[in-house]
């Protein structure tokens, strides 16, 4: 590798990472919006318990997000596998017929040419 291919992995870590972050930071704010509204609708909470009820509802709207997000992930993993075998299929039938159909061509040539008894 290259510095140049370097500098541009590390430049796409970085913003994957800063991506990453950002992602997690929106999904804790969506959570807990989520929980306050949940929280609003249960009356006779005190407010120690109403904080109770919206963190663990926030850290479990969390949980279950990651749990999605490594779901998907691995999910277009395994697409991703099955692609490139896919792929990899498509251009060997590809060569095949290639050559196949070259053998042809030059088979009927060679039997076109004259002085061939």
């Amino acid at each position: 590798m290259t510095g140049g291919d370097a500098r541009a992995a590390d430049a796409r870590r970085l913003i994957g990472g800063i991506e990453g972050h950002l992602l997690v930071a929106a999904t804790r704010e969506e959570g807990r919006k989520a929980a306050a509204r949940f929280a609003t609708g249960l009356d006779g909470l005190a407010p120690h318990q109403r904080r109770e009820v919206e963190e663990r509802y926030a850290s479990e709207y969390l949980a279950l997000t990651r749990d999605s997000w490594r779901r998907t992930a691995e999910r277009a993993g395994r697409l991703r596998e099955e692609y490139e075998e896919r792929y990899r299929a498509l251009r060997r039938r590809l060569l095949a017929g290639c050559l196949l159909g070259w053998c042809v061509a030059l088979g009927y040539l060679g039997a076109l040419l004259p002085g061939r008894a």
